[in-house]
């Protein structure tokens, strides 16, 4: 296996990561990330088999030291069905899965197409950042308005979300840490009381469709139903507000009109993904792609670069609005594969084509420019004028 260097923190990485993955692609199945220390896949087929061989997980079987300025943030993680295999990811993806229903999201749509309307309609003259006034707000307040949460909690809700998935970039410190922790607190004290009012006096709304789920006489405990709103919040929001600025920077600089069509919003995701690594434990000793894995060992799965995989994309950083073919790894696959998936591409697929429609003459008024928030890929502002 080979090493490889790359700080994720790098400036010239994280405006453009790609070169990165396409230099590392042809090394071999797997390449060893000298800076996280461990090996990576980033061809489109190892990365397609890692995320369903079901020798690899994501709990982490080795015992965590959680230093005391994390309990808070810990507590929530310790109950997140991403973070957990059968048979307990089983039990609670299934009585999320009887609540998060299509019928449900199906009810959503002319909510999700009058919602952008309403934020277009609050643009404000003369340039503007698209990414606050528009690509945040709009799934922060779908999902408040899904989770029966007052519409008016979506400035904390955001404020909650961006403070814990901290946790996930790259070159964290003390600051970010006690951030997460304090937002993972706040959050959970919120929601119980919430969870509380539900249970005395049930609505038309997630939670008390969570509360209400029972799979063999089992529902989700207070714990579990705390994680599970803020993990369908934290994942949903993080990644829709990314694919939606980083779609619509290409749009603009290639002069590409969106539609709802499902090629392009399959090529949106895929083009440039919101989330660009998601890791995996060993859950036994494997020997996979030449290498050794000891039980607990982790492995990253690049999910960007299977992305560009020329090997499976023709001309892969290409964007290409019909585009057909191997379906990308931005939501995952196998067991784990994103719950939020059919939400996400509703507010995509609104979000963008309404958002042209509404401003035909959108315009770039400044360089577009990532944020340092890898492993998540994201603009840290898209400033236009219309």
């Amino acid at each position: 296996m080979q090493h490889v260097s790359q700080s994720p923190t790098d400036p010239g990485f994280v405006q453009d990561p790609y070169r990165f993955y396409d230099r590392i692609r042809p090394l071999g199945p797997l390449v060893w990330w000298n800076d996280y220390a461990m090996p990576f896949a980033a061809g489109h087929a190892e990365v397609s088999q890692l995320l369903r061989d079901k020798r690899f997980g994501r709990e982490n079987l080795r015992p965590r030291d959680v230093p005391s300025h994390l309990t808070h943030f810990y507590a929530v993680e310790a109950h997140s069905m991403l973070e957990l295999e059968p048979p307990r990811h089983t039990r609670l993806r299934g009585l999320v899965l009887r609540a998060f229903t299509s019928r449900r999201l199906a009810g959503l749509q002319p909510e999700i197409d009058a919602l952008c309307h309403t934020l277009i309609d609050g643009f404000p003259d003369g340039p503007f950042d698209v990414i606050t006034h528009y690509a945040q707000k709009l799934p922060v307040i779908i999902i408040a308005r899904l989770l029966g949460v007052p519409e008016e909690m979506a400035p904390q809700l955001l404020a909650w979300s961006n403070a814990m998935v901290g946790m996930y970039q790259a070159g964290r410190g003390p600051e970010q840490e006690h951030a997460a922790d304090r937002a993972a607190a706040e959050f959970s004290t919120f929601l119980t009381g919430y969870i509380d009012k539900r249970r005395s006096a049930p609505r038309d709304d997630l939670i008390t469709s969570l509360i209400a789920a029972e799979e063999d006489g089992q529902k989700l405990c207070t714990e579990e139903l705390i994680t599970t709103c803020i993990l369908l919040l934290n994942a949903g929001h993080e990644a829709t507000v990314h694919t939606l600025g980083n779609a619509a920077r290409t749009c603009l600089q290639h002069d590409i009109r969106p539609t709802t069509e499902s090629a392009f919003v399959e090529e949106a995701l895929r083009h440039d993904p919101p989330l660009h690594i998601f890791t995996r434990y060993a859950m036994e000793d494997v020997t996979l792609f030449g290498h050794d894995f000891a039980k607990g060992d982790q492995v990253g799965l690049l999910l960007g670069a299977a992305n560009r995989d020329p090997a499976v994309y023709p001309s892969p950083a290409q964007f290409i609005p019909d585009r057909t073919g191997k379906p990308h790894t931005s939501f995952g696959a196998g067991i784990h594969f994103c719950v939020g998936a059919p939400l996400a591409r509703m507010e995509i697929a609104s979000g963008l084509s309404i958002l042209f429609q509404r401003c035909p003459d959108l315009k770039l008024a400044a360089p577009a420019r990532f944020g340092d928030v890898y492993h998540f890929h994201g603009l840290a502002q898209l400033i236009v004028t219309r």
